[in-house]
């Protein structure tokens, strides 16, 4: 299995999101369908344009290796544990948006509270989980410095999109 995909649609998803949180909050219209789908379309092409980021690490680390078989073995072993602790907190989120769109209105508010509110602020601490998975997994420090990349890009996307598009005041 070849871990690279899910984890590109895992940090498109986010980038997504991200857009998201950065408008959110700023308009009190009651249909703003349009500005939302706006808002996560600038996250998707901002984390689109960071994430290459990681790539290009990884390819530099593979052109650079003395075995480059080895460092794909080894890249592929920590994108593995890079894997698992985003799919859990991934999961998570998907719970917390399911109970949010099928919950009656005070539930609902109460699952995006309790649920999402929590989830967000433990984005750097997934990333950095995420890393030690990396290591843990026999990734070394190739998988360590291509997570790192990574996890800072897909941190990055929300205040980039804030500080462009959301700064100023409406």
């Amino acid at each position: 299995m070849n871990p690279a995909l899910p984890l590109v649609a895992i940090g498109l998803v986010d980038a997504a999101f991200s857009g998201f949180r950065a408008y959110a909050g700023r308009d009190a219209r009651i249909r703003k369908h349009r500005a939302v789908t706006r808002s996560a379309l600038r996250g998707l092409a901002v984390g689109s344009v960071l994430l290459v980021t990681p790539a290009l690490t990884a390819v530099t680390v593979l052109m650079t290796a003395g075995d480059q078989a080895h460092a794909y073995a080894a890249l592929t072993d920590g994108a593995i544990g890079y894997l698992l602790p985003l799919t859990v907190y991934a999961a998570a989120v998907m719970l917390s948006l399911a109970a949010y769109f099928v919950l009656p209105f005070r539930a609902s508010t109460l699952a995006m509270v309790v649920g999402l509110g929590p989830l967000t602020l433990l984005r750097p601490l997934v990333v950095v989980v995420a890393c030690l998975g990396a290591l843990a997994t026999g990734g070394g420090w190739r998988s360590l410095l291509v997570g790192a990349v990574a996890g800072t890009a897909v941190l990055c996307v929300e205040p980039v999109v804030h500080r462009r598009w959301y700064a100023r005041p409406l």
